[in-house]
């Protein structure tokens, strides 16, 4: 195997596919980087047997600068081959693996030898039958994703929190994650025909996965979604990426949104972001990290406080409040990723009662549930 290419492009096509490499993997092969020499290109493939993402870069594509002398596969360290090819002197570098995979990296006057693995010892990548594809604008995808992702469980006690459900159908794609303390759901339209009708599909992806996804995807080109039994596939450019499905099923979420309030407020999402995040200062120092919300007619009240360090407290500017008096606790860190999921937004908090879940729409779509963030309340002692 020996080839040469634009260092550049080989080093953003290895970091893409280098966010799918765990430094826990207990399999060694895991820990590198397989590269693959075919006549049509490079492929370079990374994995932790959940995620595998797969880059390649094609030989007629002339910016690559791609020159193949001989085909073959072998696996190097991710790590050493990542610094090494970042650290080489010229734009230019060429691989070639001699006797007993040992592979040679050089680059002007620059050359290493690197102990590789043969290429047949990697995992052979899931093969995806692609009778269930769907095309997704990258730029609403990677929002709903952004939107939800902060619900996903980082707890493995029960697996299925751990990612997002999508279900696909009516015309439209929902998504909804929860980690049993808070809940963020999104429903993006589609307008393929093939969704058109009644529920076709009910998918529960990993949240890491979907996070690298959007990680290394841009916005020029839709993303397509290929679906199987077990197993996820997303198409991006030159990025493959494959992901395990969760198994389970997810609770029926709709029952826990409510259609009542009896308290409304309206704020400027950016504005109360930032007065949580003065919160936090004292709150983070707290034992239980609570922030207090009161409200009374046009005076609503934030505040938190230290027994170690001190208190806080700030009159927060709402755009209109109505409905009943209250005080209710609750995770700022909740409430800071909430509110940022609406960007600069005006957004409509509903409150029923200090010890129930609260909701956060956007104030110009509060007839419906497109766009929703739900969080549960602490129960504290009042004074």
């Amino acid at each position: 195997m020996k080839f040469s290419i634009n260092r550049s492009v080989f080093i953003q096509n290895l970091t893409d596919v280098q966010r799918a490499i765990s430094s826990r993997t207990t399999i060694p092969v895991l820990t590198g980087v397989k590269i693959s020499v075919k006549e049509e290109g490079l492929y370079l493939t990374g994995s932790d047997a959940t995620i595998s993402i797969e880059a390649f870069i094609d030989a007629k594509d002339d910016d690559n600068k791609l020159k193949i002398e001989a085909t073959g596969d072998i696996v190097l360290p991710s790590r050493f081959l990542g610094e090494i090819v970042k650290k080489l002197p010229s734009d230019m570098m060429n691989l070639e693996v001699v006797e007993n995979f040992q592979t040679e990296i050089t680059s002007d006057r620059a050359s290493f030898t690197l102990n590789g693995i043969n290429g047949s010892e990697y995992p052979r990548l899931p093969e995806i039958d692609a009778k269930q594809t769907y095309a997704l604008p990258t730029d609403t995808f990677k929002q709903v994703v952004n939107q939800t992702i902060i619900s996903v469980s980082n707890q493995e006690i029960r697996p299925i929190f751990t990612g997002i459900h999508f279900e696909i159908g009516n015309g439209e794609l929902k998504a909804v994650a929860t980690d049993s303390h808070r809940l963020s759901q999104r429903i993006m339209p589609l307008t393929m025909p093939e969704v058109a009708g009644d529920k076709v599909l009910d998918i529960n992806i990993p949240g890491r996965s979907l996070q690298e996804l959007i990680r290394i995807v841009d916005s020029n080109e839709d993303i397509e979604m290929m679906v199987t039994d077990n197993q996820v596939l997303f198409k991006a450019r030159n990025i493959y990426l494959y992901s395990r499905l969760l198994e389970g099923n997810y609770p029926n979420t709709d029952r826990l949104l409510p259609n009542d309030h009896s308290t409304i407020i309206e704020v400027a999402a950016s504005e109360l972001v930032n007065a949580v995040e003065r919160a936090l200062i004292l709150s983070h120092e707290g034992k239980n990290n609570v922030v207090r919300l009161n409200i009374s007619d046009q005076d609503i009240i934030l505040s938190s406080q230290s027994a170690e360090v001190g208190n806080v407290e700030e009159e927060i500017n709402v755009v209109k409040a109505e409905g009943e008096a209250l005080e209710i606790s609750f995770n700022p860190d909740y409430l800071r990723e909430a509110l940022k999921s609406f960007g600069q937004q005006n957004v409509q908090i509903g409150f029923q009662s200090s010890s129930h879940p609260f909701t956060l729409l956007p104030s110009d779509q509060t007839d419906n549930f497109n766009f929703v963030q739900l969080i549960t309340p602490i129960r504290t002692p009042r004074g």
